[in-house]
């Protein structure tokens, strides 16, 4: 193998003998080196998580739901403020408020614990992504772009939810699955892949500039970009998976955080949402990009 990526074997990179210009592989070495450096790297990964492997979908899956669970509680802590803001600022009558909250309470709760036993995956998504859209009415957050972008990463986790739940009824029952049922999969994982690194996207245009900023944005920018196409997608969602715990950790450590202070609830909120969009990119981790990606088409050529 190594003899057919040399260009003096088989004449490639040598003059044709027809007297046309030689051919330009300029562009394919490049992909190909960088191929071999992340898949040096995605070797050390693998040996390195061998050990949580078998754990990687029931991790995933429970963080994608725990910024459902912390509203919940979250609800239920602050019951009265709640009522008050949206009957007072949000304009909604009394008796509809409370039908609101409890609704939302019941939904989340339900299909979290059916996201996280792995039961009745397809109806606990449709609840969980009508949950997100009913918040954003009721709370008039609609057309607020940093909520907007972090909530589509949510999307694209709940989304990697359904496809990971089908990969793995491909593998539980024998024979192949059915036409219809592995281009839904290829779909959605392709969605899901999409929708995750909108987060990211909220991350860069939002806060103050530095050097450390620059280079993170850069880092995860490109992570994305390998994402979106599926190229290296395992190294590039473990890549981005480093790089948002890391800043979950350092920039939304609200325990640190008295009490009252005014920014502890936001703290909180990007918290548990950054380890849902974690939660999705650990399936990515887990399943692969799909069909549709860079990285299957070069199986098949």
């Amino acid at each position: 193998m190594a003899q057919l990526r040399g260009q003096g074997s088989y004449g490639i990179g040598a003059p044709t003998p027809f007297g046309g210009p030689p051919e330009d592989n300029s562009e394919q070495s490049a992909l190909d080196t960088i191929r071999q450096q992340t898949s040096k790297i995605e070797d050390l990964l693998d040996s390195i998580s061998e050990p949580i492997k078998p754990f990687l979908p029931a991790i995933g899956r429970f963080l994608i739901v725990v910024t459902f669970i912390e509203d919940t509680l979250r609800i239920i802590t602050q019951w009265k403020d709640q009522l008050l803001y949206l009957h007072d600022y949000r304009h909604i009558p009394s008796g509809l408020t409370h039908l609101f909250l409890i609704a939302n309470m019941l939904a989340m709760t339900t299909c979290s614990t059916l996201v996280i036993i792995r039961r009745h995956s397809e109806f606990a998504v449709c609840g969980l992504i009508g949950v997100v859209i009913t918040q954003a009415l009721g709370y008039g957050l609609i057309f607020d772009l940093n909520f907007f972008l972090r909530n589509l990463s949510v999307m694209g986790g709940l989304l990697m939810v359904l496809s990971d739940s089908w990969v793995r009824k491909t593998k539980a029952f024998a024979g192949l699955p059915q036409l219809e049922e592995k281009d839904r999969k290829m779909y959605f994982q392709l969605a899901g892949r999409v929708l995750l690194i909108f987060l990211f996207i909220g991350f860069v245009f939002s806060g103050q500039w530095s050097v450390w900023r620059v280079i993170v944005s850069l880092l995860g920018l490109v992570a994305c970009v390998m994402v979106v196409v599926g190229f290296k997608a395992k190294f590039s969602a473990t890549l981005l998976v480093v790089i948002l715990s890391v800043f979950n950790i350092l920039v939304n450590n609200f325990w640190t955080l008295h009490e009252h202070h005014p920014h502890k609830d936001f703290a909180k909120y990007d918290f548990f949402q950054i380890l849902s969009i974690v939660g999705g990119l650990l399936l990515l981790v887990n399943s692969g990009p799909g069909q549709f990606s860079i990285d299957e088409k070069k199986k098949v050529y």
